[in-house]
């Protein structure tokens, strides 16, 4: 079995030894503050999660969400917490009893903050667009790259350039990133591995969970916080504990969430939400059909009443992953469970397979999301373009057009005695980072769609 004892560490990324310290909080509540006050943070306030950000309308963004998850995920780990440190105290040590009765919250609800902060802007269609701009322009820059860095670039995923954003020591910047403890870095990799590995056979291969350039301290995280090796090569492990409570909390607030965000937006008529909604509370078989009757029916306004559904739907799903979560402890420590907590309840749900069809046909595929997906994958391709092809160049080579260029990169992304590899990447975290307001701007400005001083 694995030793409880060894999957938590509140070493940091970037500093060697830790040291105590007179701080009142601990380590892990350190993560949370660290996390809040980061500008990657701060930017996902102006990245989309679903809808197109409407202004007059509120809807969720990336940053309201993570918060949202963080929340769920806090309850989440407070709960098993306590159900560790009580069923195993006999295998924990004191220090392990506290942490897991008293830190584990903190770090699954670090974890659930920091879980989208890699996902560029304009959601999927970003990830999309960088990775396409790689295979499409494959006869040019392949030779650029070892195979596992071209692997990185044309499978480009969020995942693991969250790892990336929270650990990697951008130029004239600190060392370790954003200097979170190993136990919050190895509780979001949902898929732990290289991207070579990458097999959707296999829950925790079905993307991958770390580039090239992060893979020797993604490897020193894992060994670190117990996590199970699969395979030395390619890199492959086993996941996390810690990384299915995160997952749970992400699921349930997005599939949850994403229906009322549609119903406000007016995409879906109130009727069809509150049908599924319903049905979804009586399903899942947590609340009494009558006392559900009684609070709707005191509620007049429909969004109030609709809110009121989602938070007992949130709680419904959130107690159900607790169970399943004990029922199926053994497996997940082991790494042999192959189903999502999430994706458990939903097999056993009609409600829930019915709400995750209804997103896929009213919301997913709704015209004005599919619209901002498309823009979103021409703006972010577009920025790769202009930016790429003269990084790549040596400085003999360089035109005036790849200088006006790259002077517009800011320094803390330029690595100009770094690989190839380094310098492509280095140009990903500039356009990754940026929010969907920010690139749409400068994609205006170097297509010469807007043109003027800015003051």
């Amino acid at each position: 079995m694995t030793d409880l004892n060894k999957l938590y560490s509140s070493k940091r990324t970037g500093i060697q030894s830790v040291k105590k310290s007179n701080d009142p909080r601990s380590e892990f509540q350190r993560d949370f503050d660290r996390i809040i006050f980061s500008s990657a943070f701060r930017r996902l306030q102006n990245k989309t999660q679903v809808f197109p950000l409407p202004g007059s309308v509120f809807v969720h963004n990336r940053l309201t969400h993570s918060l949202e998850v963080s929340s769920v995920g806090r309850s989440l780990g407070s709960l098993i917490g306590n159900f560790i440190a009580s069923e195993y105290d006999s295998d924990l040590t004191e220090d392990s009893k506290h942490f897991y009765a008293h830190d584990l919250n903190n770090v699954i609800a670090s974890a659930c903050l920091c879980h989208d902060i890699g996902n560029p802007a304009y959601g999927h269609s970003g990830e999309d667009a960088i990775a396409a701009f790689f295979i499409q322009n494959e006869s040019n820059l392949k030779s650029k790259y070892s195979d596992k860095e071209w692997y990185d670039l044309i499978h480009f995923e969020g995942n693991a350039n969250a790892i990336r954003v929270l650990t990697h020591q951008q130029n004239g910047k600190s060392e370790g990133g954003i200097q979170l403890t190993y136990s919050t870095l190895s509780s979001i990799a949902k898929y732990p591995c290289e991207a070579i590995a990458r097999d959707k056979q296999f829950l925790h291969r079905k993307k991958f969970g770390f580039f090239q350039s992060q893979k020797s301290t993604f490897q020193e995280i894992a060994q670190e916080t117990g996590m199970l090796i699969d395979s030395k090569e390619p890199t492959i492990y086993k996941r996390h504990p810690f990384v299915w409570m995160v997952e749970a909390a992400d699921d349930i607030c997005y599939t949850i969430i994403d229906i009322e965000d549609a119903h406000r937006l007016g995409i879906i008529s109130h009727h069809e939400c509150l049908e599924v909604m319903y049905a979804l509370i009586l399903d899942l078989k947590i609340e009494d059909k009558a006392r559900v009757d009684s609070q709707l029916d005191k509620i007049k306004n429909k969004n109030n009443k609709i809110s009121y559904l989602r938070s007992k739907a949130i709680g419904a799903l959130t107690s159900l992953s607790l169970e399943l979560y004990k029922e199926n402890f053994e497996s997940i420590l082991s790494g042999s469970l192959s189903n999502g907590i999430f994706d458990i309840i939903a097999d056993n749900s009609t409600a829930l397979k019915q709400i995750i069809s209804f997103s896929v046909e009213k919301i997913y595929n709704n015209r004005n999301v599919v619209e901002i997906e498309n823009a979103g994958y021409n703006v972010i391709y577009e920025l790769l373009l202009h930016f790429v092809p003269s990084v790549l160049k040596s400085a003999s080579e360089y035109r005036k057009f790849d200088k006006k260029a790259l002077r517009l990169i800011p320094d803390q992304f330029t690595y100009e005695n770094g690989t190839d590899y380094e310098k492509t990447l280095g140009i990903i975290d500039y356009i990754s980072g940026m929010t969907d307001n920010y690139a749409t701007e400068l994609y205006k400005r170097i297509k010469g769609i807007e043109v003027g001083m800015r003051i």
